[in-house]
């Protein structure tokens, strides 16, 4: 039996992989009543060029080991913006300035938006492991 995966289901797994290279200020935009260029962009900002690529290569690497395939991808050139192409999600990790400057966000003003908390995903289960060890060391 195969899991339908929705499109929101992947925005919310691309920002997971997003939090887990240190991107932030991520934000999933849902354009499904506005557009059908995709159902969702996930925004996210990143403090150098180095790390727009490095969160570019983990969702690409992550997701090509699921068998899902990028079908454009643009900004290589720069790393200021980069743009992964999902088609029903589109991946925008920009340089804080460019984020700034083409504010995506007051483009797509009248679209919901899901801002998504910054942690790792390691970081909340290593926090809730500490938690449970410190409990039971007192007896609790």
């Amino acid at each position: 039996m195969r899991i339908k995966l929705t499109s929101l289901n992947f925005a919310k797994i691309i920002a997971e992989l997003i939090k887990n290279k240190k991107g932030f200020e991520i934000k999933i935009l849902d354009l499904r009543k506005l557009s059908t260029i995709a159902d969702f962009f996930v925004i996210c900002s990143a403090d150098s060029e180095r790390q727009v690529k490095a969160i570019a290569d983990e969702i690409e690497e992550k997701l090509s080991q699921q068998r899902i395939k990028c079908s454009n991808k643009e900004g290589y050139e720069t790393m200021n913006w980069v743009l992964l192409d999902y088609f029903d999600v589109i991946v925008h990790i920009f340089k804080t300035e460019a984020r700034s400057y083409y504010n995506l966000e007051k483009f797509w003003g009248d679209a919901p938006v899901i801002v998504v908390k910054d942690e790792p995903v390691e970081s909340t289960k290593q926090k809730t492991t500490t938690k449970s060890l410190k409990s039971s060391r007192r007896g609790n």
